[in-house]
């Protein structure tokens, strides 16, 4: 090679064996998930894909339950809006999948999981305006002459809530922000809840579970860093507000009339002190808030192993608070 050439590009940032940034700023995404795990889908879900942003090439996947009891009866919609750091994930990785099909199942309801663009190729505020084209999505169905029948003969759009899990949690965190309480802007859909699994945020001072959580952590900090790296805005810190709800420069939350919230972590997740603080926060403004900590578990237990003992007790507590807070 002689002295003027160019060196070839080399890798400077992975995520999971699926995302892959070099030093010329080309990216490169493999199409294998990065949970190799198998399939379960025994009949007793249906489910299909609707693209619901042209524009972006985006699409949704529903879930609704095969057998309805009674068959008249209209089912709560639940969205699902899967993590991966802003930078990984899709609806249609197994591990996103199996959730979904256990979500529609356990709490006999639609399930609505819609994807949105990833970093570093789209820095945020992407995923956060594509969770919103999601939820108008729903209320152009529910508006429209010739709905999608598969979706209108069962949906209840009177009855819906938001989760989402990791990222898909901070974008849920801010689209309640966004539509407020009632969901006023999307009639006649009508938002009822959100559910925040390990909402992903961050600051630029780190916290106490953040420094001095276990380096091999399913979440450790140094994929943390690398997520958030690739996923602000250039030229912005972790506490840009979309990433740190209370930073210097974030609106405050406490005169926002918000819907009810459940907020879920493990204890031993890295992101604990993080959702910890923020229902706290938003518990002593007088808000709706429910804080649940499954003590000594690690970030994205629900889907990792989303049979287990305490992801069972998850369901219920899901189930509790979306019958609670039905019309």
């Amino acid at each position: 090679m002689s002295s003027g050439s160019t060196p070839p590009p080399y890798e400077v940032d992975e995520c999971r064996g699926v995302l892959r940034v070099y030093s010329d700023g080309s990216v490169v995404r493999s199409s294998k998930p990065s949970f190799d795990v198998p399939v379960h889908d025994d009949g007793s879900v249906l489910w299909k894909d609707v693209e619901f942003d042209p524009a972006h090439g985006l699409s949704l996947r529903l879930y609704k339950p095969a057998a309805r009891s009674p068959a008249s009866a209209k089912l709560p919609v639940l969205f699902y809006i899967h993590g991966g750091g802003f930078c990984i994930g899709s609806r249609g990785w197994p591990n996103c999948q199996n959730y979904c099909f256990r979500l529609a199942s356990e709490l006999r309801a639609v399930v609505v999981s819609p994807d949105y663009r990833l970093a570093p190729e789209n820095r945020l505020p992407a995923a956060i305006e594509d969770g919103f084209a999601a939820v108008k999505w729903l209320q152009a169905q529910a508006e429209s002459e010739e709905p999608d029948e598969w979706l209108s003969r069962v949906a209840d759009y009177g009855n819906v809530f938001v989760s989402g899990d990791s990222a898909g949690g901070n974008i849920a965190h801010n689209l309640a922000v966004r539509l407020g309480a009632r969901s006023p802007e999307l009639g006649p859909v009508r938002i009822r809840g959100y559910v925040l699994l390990a909402p992903f945020f961050g600051g630029t001072v780190r916290s106490k579970s953040e420094a001095e959580g276990p380096k091999d952590a399913f979440l450790n900090w140094e994929l943390i860093d690398r997520f958030w790296r690739l996923s602000i805005p250039i030229g912005e810190t972790r506490d840009h507000p979309l990433v740190n709800p209370f930073g210097p420069s974030s609106p405050s939350l406490e005169g926002v009339d918000l819907d009810p919230i459940l907020v879920v972590v493990g204890g031993s997740d890295l992101l604990k002190d993080r959702v910890e603080e923020y229902a706290t926060r938003l518990k002593n403004w007088r808000k709706k808030i429910e804080y649940v900590e499954f003590e000594g578990l690690q970030h994205g237990f629900f889907t990792i192993d989303p049979n287990s003992k305490h992801s069972n007790e998850l369901m219920l507590i899901i189930k509790r608070f979306l019958a609670q807070n039905s019309s």
